[in-house]
């Protein structure tokens, strides 16, 4: 079930993995969309549905699905690491 690009980031605005954080790095500055009143910087879907689409590509063209490591920094990252792997 293929999905295009608008029902991708449909889903993602569902999940709200649109909603960053009152903190913004300056190598994220590029994919903040804008930042509302109270200080909650909201991401650009599109760029977002474009990086994961090379993440995709990049992963599916590795020989050796073994070869294949996934980590996450955060405790709420454990969770798509786990379903991951």
């Amino acid at each position: 079930m293929a999905l295009t690009k608008e029902e991708d980031v449909q889903m993602m605005l569902v999940c709200k993995t649109h909603l960053g954080t009152r903190n913004c790095d300056y190598r994220m500055k590029r994919y903040v969309f804008r930042r509302t009143v109270d200080g909650i910087h909201i991401i650009h879907l599109g760029k977002t549905w474009e990086k994961i689409m090379v993440a995709a590509r990049v992963i599916a063209a590795i020989e050796n699905p073994a070869d294949i490591i996934v980590a996450s920094q955060r405790p709420y990252g454990s969770r798509a690491v786990l379903k991951f792997s």
